[in-house]
């Protein structure tokens, strides 16, 4: 047990607190940092999609990124911590590679807010696809947490990457899918 716990907050730790890093030395560099986002559609916006969650604007947008990201991922693994990790790794894929496919040209994507969009896909359609008690019981508190943050995946406030919210919260919805332990029948 004792384990399982150092390992759920290790995998949790590790990524925010390098993205704490990062952006603390980002912030030292003038955000140099930054152009190394998604840029949709050219061929060095792609290495964003690894790059970006890592990124952020500025302090203040990491720091409205941090809670949803220990609360959500901590919810992910609840039952599996390898959850935590493909759907981790889906979601970045399909957000990053979706914003590179349809944002606009001239703009550059950076914020784990499109994961954290996708954990939030990946919980509330969990239950549906699982069809188990205690994962339509966690779909339904999430939805009950964060459900009003959904209004995120529409275009909607400038400067904020709709695009990312949306095809991280269509990861989410994949990954769900594809992870989905379906009760067998008696």
């Amino acid at each position: 047990m004792q384990r399982q716990l150092k390992i759920r907050l290790l995998l949790l730790g590790v990524p925010l607190a390098l993205m704490w890093t990062i952006e603390l030395l980002n912030t030292l560099a003038g955000h140099a940092l930054d152009a190394w986002g998604i840029a949709p559609r050219t061929e060095t916006g792609l290495v964003g999609i690894v790059c970006a969650p890592f990124l952020h604007g500025s302090i203040a947008h990491l720091a409205s990124n941090s809670l949803p990201f220990l609360i959500l991922g901590w919810f992910v693994m609840l039952w599996r911590v390898s959850d935590f990790v493909w759907v981790s790794l889906i979601v970045a894929l399909v957000a990053g590679l979706g914003t590179w496919l349809i944002a606009p040209s001239g703009t550059v994507h950076v914020g784990a807010s499109g994961v954290i969009f996708g954990y939030l896909g990946f919980l509330l359609a969990r239950g549906y696809f699982e069809r188990s008690l205690s994962s339509i019981l966690l779909s339904l508190g999430v939805g009950a947490l964060y459900g009003g943050v959904l209004f995120g995946v529409l275009p909607g406030q400038a400067g904020i990457s709709w695009q990312g919210h949306l095809f991280g919260f269509i990861g989410g919805v994949i990954a769900a899918r594809v992870l989905a332990k379906r009760p067998q029948p008696v």
